[in-house]
């Protein structure tokens, strides 16, 4: 049997807006940041600032490239947004003593505090998306096998 993919139909229009899977990944995100963005204004946090948060959430103590490869993120992004969070008491910045290029981030007493508030966001988000848990299982699987196969062809 032959699996090989059939050219799409010459007739058919390939720049249809509504056609481009791009497009769909785009305003699909553009949802979910509206989302999160009103429950996040209640903790203080950007976006941004809660992926961060959860990283090390999961692990205190991580150097900037742990933190920006989690989140795939390089550090000239990552940097800013760290220093923004330092200023509003949620982490602490210190470079390694074996190493002052590597720099170490810490959450603060306040960031840690910040993770019980937190913990009602992903049943938020959970609900705002209506769909069950294993619909929500199988979309996240096959957007992370894309994820995957895009950054190996990037």
């Amino acid at each position: 049997m032959d699996t090989t993919p059939s050219p799409v139909p010459a007739s058919e229009n390939h720049l249809l807006l509504d056609k481009q899977l791009c497009f769909t990944l785009y305003s699909t995100s553009l949802a979910m940041n509206k989302v999160y963005r009103k429950l996040l204004r209640q903790l203080g946090l950007t976006y941004p600032q809660y992926l961060v948060m959860m990283v090390l959430w999961e692990r205190d103590g991580l150097g900037v490239s742990e933190i920006g490869e989690r989140l795939f993120l390089d550090s000239a992004t990552l940097t800013p947004l760290l220093k923004r969070m330092e200023a509003a008491g949620l982490i602490s910045r210190v470079r390694a003593a074996s190493d002052e290029r590597h720099v170490i981030v810490s959450l603060t007493e306040s960031g840690k505090a910040l993770r019980q508030q937190a913990e009602t966001v992903p049943v938020s988000i959970f609900c705002a998306t209506e769909c069950t848990p294993g619909e929500l299982a199988l979309i996240k699987s096959q957007l992370d096998i894309l994820r995957d196969r895009l950054l190996k062809n990037a």
